[in-house]
């Protein structure tokens, strides 16, 4: 089945849902909502649920954000069915990030980065690099030895498929480090860092290339050990894992967490959205909620962000282009 001939199905089995949903429930004044592409768990599902809690509890949208998953193509069907059902919808938003910007760049959803107005990010989930805790691997620095001298050698893992982010991340870090044939590197995907991780810890792999987030509980019980942050500063929850920077690899990987709404949407719609979140952003709940979660509080909002996502794009379809996904 085709990209387009499964969203189309997917799109049909929600749209049908959605409709025996409304007729078996009483009509009731429709509520902001906010869409995770995703099944519950996750970073889109934090996003969502963390972001319409606080929003109801500093009383920044009337009631309760309503949180809807609605997994498919990465975020794809998603896209999809907000462009062609509710681009104007002004009580809605969606949950993205560098993952959802990277799939676009590539091509791998029905439309472009115009389709959507972006309305801002909210912080950064930091990509690390992590093993077993009994790996051979007891440095970054001996990790890259090994993929230089013999990249097949080195089996590895993210949550995303061959040229998606986790995919990407390493590459970076392994071109540092000196390796020139990039797809000699094995890569294995899971639907997420938690299955990398618990095979990796059966012997199944070597590495995996994921967002701390996703595998913070593996760090705490000790079961894995992180060679490397991704990122500019050490994680303030976590400040004995040494950064790639300072290991003499200059790579950062961060998973920013975001916001989009309908290409249609008015500006007088967006403007205030953005308010509100920029809002959200300040208050001690987001700071704290942010940080447990593993996340670096980083605001961007508006026209910026905008500017800052279509930049983004670009750098993806560079990066993408040169390891060989795209032309």
């Amino acid at each position: 089945m085709g990209v387009q001939s499964f969203i189309s199905a997917k799109l049909a089995i929600a749209t049908t849902a959605t409709m025996l949903s409304l007729s078996a429930a009483p009509q009731m004044a429709q509520a902001d909502e906010c869409i995770a592409p995703s099944n519950p768990g996750g970073g889109w599902d934090f996003t969502c649920r963390t972001i319409g809690r606080i929003l109801s509890e500093l009383d920044l949208v009337d009631g309760n954000v309503q949180i809807t998953n609605m997994p498919g193509g990465v975020g794809a069907v998603t896209y999809a069915m907000v462009d062609a059902e509710r681009s104007d919808d002004e009580g809605l938003i969606v949950a993205t990030s560098t993952v959802g910007v990277t799939q676009i760049a590539q091509g791998r959803y029905p439309s472009g980065i115009d389709t959507m107005r972006y309305l801002g990010m909210l912080g950064a989930d930091v990509g690390v690099i992590a093993v077993a805790a009994d790996s051979e691997y007891e440095t970054l620095a001996q990790l890259n030895e090994a993929m230089v001298a013999d990249a097949s050698s080195v089996v590895t893992a993210g949550s995303s498929g061959a040229g998606g982010w986790d995919h990407i991340r390493l590459l970076m870090v392994a071109r540092e480090a000196g390796l020139e044939d990039l797809t000699a590197l094995r890569w294995v995907q899971f639907d997420g860092g938690t299955d990398a991780v618990t095979q990796m810890m059966g012997g199944q792999l070597d590495v995996v290339s994921t967002d701390l987030g996703e595998i913070a509980g593996f760090v705490e019980s000790g079961d894995i050990r992180i060679l490397a942050a991704l990122s500019t500063d050490p994680i303030p929850a976590f400040p004995d894992i040494p950064t790639a920077k300072s290991q003499g690899i200059d790579v950062t990987g961060y998973n920013w967490r975001g916001l989009y709404t309908g290409g249609n949407v008015s500006d007088e719609a967006y403007n205030a959205w953005v308010e509100k979140l920029e809002t959200l952003y300040n208050s001690d709940e987001w700071q704290t909620a942010a940080v447990e979660f593993g996340l670096v509080p980083i605001w961007i909002g508006g026209a910026d962000f905008e500017a800052y996502v279509r930049e983004q794009e670009q750098v993806m379809a560079g990066i993408s282009r040169d390891i060989g996904i795209i032309e």
